[in-house]
């Protein structure tokens, strides 16, 4: 199924796998882009040693195109950036605006860009830049996410930009890749589905709780990281956002400190990245403090499958989602079931 995006990513089929913390691993990337799609590696909680081990893991593992997912506000992101340019790593992923200078410097290294939008206005200032693709996600997806649904978000940026778009929120089938490209999009991003893989490094308990999950099992909570984000709705959660002030701010400088040693930064590093955040996202202090909680309770349930005492990320389609095939099996899924459903529209027609 051959679209701008497929053109753009040199990959046979227009489905993207997106860069989830502690989950989109060398094994996972390199299954989702053997089979035909576009893997993206989740760099954020990764030290540069360990995103240049990563990356060649997956060349290791198959000669296709993947790319890695940059968390801009990051004191080391153009260091990031250089490593991706020298690996020659196909795409620049990012899930925070990036700056015009990364954007810059990707260009100049011969790297693809594709930043993640949840406005129109975001998705016009970044093609502004020269970006190449942008990510569209509703807010049916999970993770970090905005209040207005994928089928209202998505015509609004294709019909105001006219580099390739890819639409996230609310995809788990072939279905939805035709419903997409329909709306004009050049193909879908799947998180919750590819998490929910053979492939994926979760383990059985973890995945177990997201199958076990209804559309309703989710909740927008601000007591992460203090912005909007999509989580399972758990025991754990409901304490986040039942705890106090004090005690929350207690939480989250424990988890910045936890973050630092994960990471490899330095005090001054880390908090120059909160200063960084604070200002590009409007955060106030403690908010700014509690962003770092999301990097050790990403990794409490994702790499160390602890769900009660870590936070879940998860788009509403969990509910819809009740097998774990192997990404191959997925994908192949995902191009037949669209090939039927445009053979049925077409004879209908």
């Amino acid at each position: 199924m051959r679209t701008r995006l497929t053109d753009l990513l040199g990959c046979p089929h227009p489905v993207v796998q997106t860069g989830m913390g502690f989950v989109s691993d060398a094994a996972l990337v390199a299954a989702t882009s053997a089979a035909g799609g576009f893997g993206i590696i989740a760099s954020a909680a990764m030290s540069l040693d360990e995103l240049r081990a990563t990356i060649r893991q997956v060349r290791q593992r198959t000669d296709a195109p993947f790319g890695v997912n940059v968390r801009a506000d990051l004191p080391d992101s153009a260091e990031r950036i250089d490593l991706l340019i020298t690996e020659q790593v196909r795409l620049a992923s990012f899930a925070l605006a990036p700056s015009r200078d990364l954007i810059r410097r990707c260009q100049d290294g011969g790297v693809l860009t594709m930043p993640s939008v949840g406005a129109r206005r975001h998705a016009e200032k970044v093609t502004a830049w020269g970006v190449d693709a942008v990510l569209v996600q509703g807010g049916e997806g999970g993770g970090h996410t905005g209040p207005v649904p994928t089928t209202l978000l998505l015509p609004q940026v294709v019909d105001a930009v006219d580099v390739p778009v890819v639409a996230a929120g609310g995809f788990f089938d072939g279905r939805g890749l035709v419903a997409a490209l329909a709306y004009g999009a050049s193909g879908i991003a799947m998180g919750t589905r590819f998490l929910l893989t053979s492939d994926s490094p979760v383990s059985a308990e973890v995945k177990a709780h997201y199958l076990a999950a209804s559309v309703t099992d989710t909740v927008v909570t601000t007591r992460v990281d203090g912005v909007p984000h999509r989580v399972l709705r758990t025991p754990f959660v409901r304490a986040l956002e039942d705890a106090g002030p004090v005690s929350g701010l207690v939480r989250s400088v424990r988890h910045a400190q936890a973050f630092r040693r994960q990471t490899g930064l330095s005090w001054a590093a880390l908090l120059g990245a909160a200063r960084a955040t604070r200002r590009g996202r409007g955060l106030s202090w403690a908010q700014t403090v509690m962003a770092a909680n999301t990097p050790a309770l990403l990794r409490t349930s994702m790499a160390q499958g602890r769900p009660e005492a870590g936070v879940m990320p998860a788009g509403q389609v969990a509910g819809l989602i009740t097998d774990l095939p192997s990404c191959a099996e997925l994908i192949d899924r995902i191009v037949k079931e669209a090939d039927d459903r445009l053979a049925a529209l077409s004879s209908a027609r």
